[in-house]
Order: C-alpha cells, then structure tokens, then sequence
C-alpha cells in the first residue's frame, strides 16, 4: 500500500462522512418539519407558543 493511496484514501473518507452527515441533518430536518406541519394540522400546538394577553386562563 502506497502513502498516496492511504493519504487520499484518508482524506475521501472523511469528506464521505461530513457530507453523509450533511445529508443526514438536512433529511432528518425535513421530516422534523413535516411532522410539526402534521401535529399543528390535527390541533396540536407548540407548548412554547404563548396565547395572546387577553385569552390567558
């Protein structure tokens, strides 16, 4: 094994796994997304989210 090929290999490797994590960030936030998208349509809120001054029980 050449130090070239292990050179290269190393560094194609790591540039592999920071974009397969990118990918996996980016995926996993769309469906985050989505699923926040569907709970909010079925009536579920956000605890996070404040009712307006007037309205508070």
């Amino acid at each position: 094994m050449s130090h070239p090929f292990y050179v290269f290999g190393s560094y194609g490797f790591a540039a592999f796994m920071i974009l397969a994590i990118i990918a996996w960030t980016w995926i996993d936030g769309r469906l985050r997304r989505r699923e926040l998208a569907a709970l909010e349509a079925s009536g579920i809120r956000r605890r996070s989210k404040r009712a307006p001054e007037g309205d508070a029980k």
